[in-house]
């Protein structure tokens, strides 16, 4: 039945014909199609694991998360307004949430930084620090970014969240506090239509402040170039189901007797958990929503993954090779990865596989522009076309070589020897440059 109920949904997106529908049916069908493909990635498995696994972190690192973050803030005097956003956070486990943010509070209110000492202290920061890590590694992992931050980026860039991130969230908190409790501004509430403004003002705010929370993070931790629209699409999809989840799971519990019957004195544990996960579940979805919109060429039916032959490898590392050696060499502007991908349209895992595999060889060198570009890493003179193809050939070969642990036969080791010397021998000393220079004398014998 589902089966059946899949088929239509999917004939229903990707089957129509697109040019005859209104700017706004196309909006919706693309939209319906982003959701698609976020709960197919749910459905998947993988977003689930990483977000039970985050559970296990932020029990681990919440108290020590909240005692850095509460002992920047007491230095600027706003650390009381740690409390309420706390509270407002598990505000929808019900009058156990109360409770939960007081022991929370109580613990971190019983650290004593004094007493730690260096290693303690080290510690602490660690804790906290590594929690950050597994959130940018499920992140990286949304985003098919297979290389973390450098450590002492990471450590700087975490340490900057952590320490000015609340400072300034509970200031401005605080200079809004302020301006509303003026004189002046309480008179002008006091006019109408201001005052219904302020109200209604005051019930969508906190959509905006999650939805923006939501936003930030999906710029910063995903160590890759995330556009703000689409960061900007995943925080508001990601915001609005957080607060929907909210409201859905403080009913929940509301009318749930069996969790107290049943746990006893674990129940809070157990709500406290579950809202985590779901927490952390949406923050994920979210990601997976900003990069689909990013790359909307992956919108597919199928999340079938894309598996390549050895020959294809090949193939595409030439392709990729050319493209980037024949703008190069005509000083045309140098190739984006989306620009790559659009251009030999294949999915990006492929692209970005080979680009990686590239770029270890030393045979192509990305810039530091925003988005990063892809030139030669040499002179396209001196690059064979057997280094290309061997740095596709022999990928994997640098950690662990087959003839280490593996049994060894002669006749074997002969016919690959003999594939070798083929490849040697057809390429020869062929370069990148002649590939270029053979492709202009067709381009101008055409012309």
């Amino acid at each position: 039945m589902w089966g059946s109920i899949n088929d239509v949904i999917v004939r229903f997106l990707w089957e129509r014909d697109l040019s005859s529908y209104s700017r706004h049916g196309v909006f919706a069908v693309k939209l319906l199609r982003l959701l698609y493909v976020a709960l197919q990635e749910i459905s998947g498995g993988q977003l689930t694991l990483r977000a039970m696994s985050l559970v296990y972190t932020t029990l681990l690192s919440l108290a020590p998360l909240i005692a850095v973050s509460f002992s920047v803030l007491k230095a600027f005097g706003v650390h009381n307004q740690v409390r309420p956003l706390l509270f407002n956070f598990f505000e929808p486990i019900g009058p156990k949430g109360e409770e939960l943010t007081n022991r929370i509070i109580g613990f971190v209110e019983n650290i004593n930084v004094g007493v730690l000492g260096t290693i303690g202290l080290v510690t602490l920061i660690y804790t906290v620090v590594t929690m950050i890590q597994k959130v940018e590694e499920s992140f990286n992992y949304i985003w098919k970014v297979n290389r973390p931050r450098g450590f002492l980026r990471r450590f700087s860039d975490y340490l900057s969240v952590l320490l000015i991130g609340p400072v300034l969230i509970f200031s401005a908190m605080g200079i809004t506090a302020s301006i509303m409790s003026t004189h002046l501004v309480q008179k002008i509430i006091a006019l109408e239509p201001f005052g219904t403004a302020v109200y209604i003002a005051g019930a969508i705010v906190p959509y905006f402040i999650v939805c923006a929370a939501f936003t930030f993070i999906y710029i910063f931790i995903p160590n890759v170039k995330v556009q703000l629209r689409s960061a900007l699409t995943g925080g508001v999809f990601a915001g609005i189901l957080w607060e929907a989840s909210g409201w859905a799971f403080a009913s929940f519990v509301a009318t749930s007797t069996r969790y107290p019957a049943i746990y006893s004195g674990f129940a809070i544990v157990i709500l406290f958990m579950m809202w985590i996960y779901l927490s952390w579940l949406i923050l994920l979805t979210g990601a997976a929503v900003s990069f689909y919109h990013q790359y909307p060429q992956l919108l597919t039916r199928r999340r079938e993954p894309f598996i390549m032959s050895s020959r294809l490898r090949e193939r595409i590392s030439l392709l990729i090779m050319f493209h980037i050696g024949y703008h190069f060499y005509h000083n045309l502007p140098p190739w984006t990865f989306e620009g790559l991908m659009g251009h030999i349209k294949l999915p990006f895992e492929p692209i970005l596989e080979i680009l990686t595999l590239l770029k270890g060889k030393s045979l192509v060198f990305e810039t530091g522009d925003d988005p990063p570009l892809y030139l030669p890493a040499r002179d396209i003179e001196t690059i064979l076309l057997k280094e290309i193809l061997d740095a596709v050939r022999t990928a994997g070969e640098d950690s662990y070589h087959p003839s280490e642990g593996c049994i060894s036969e002669s006749e074997i080791d002969r016919t690959l020897k003999r594939i070798d010397e083929a490849i040697d021998s057809a390429l020869g000393e062929s370069t990148l440059k002649s590939v270029v220079l053979a492709c202009n004398a067709v381009n101008q014998k055409q012309t």
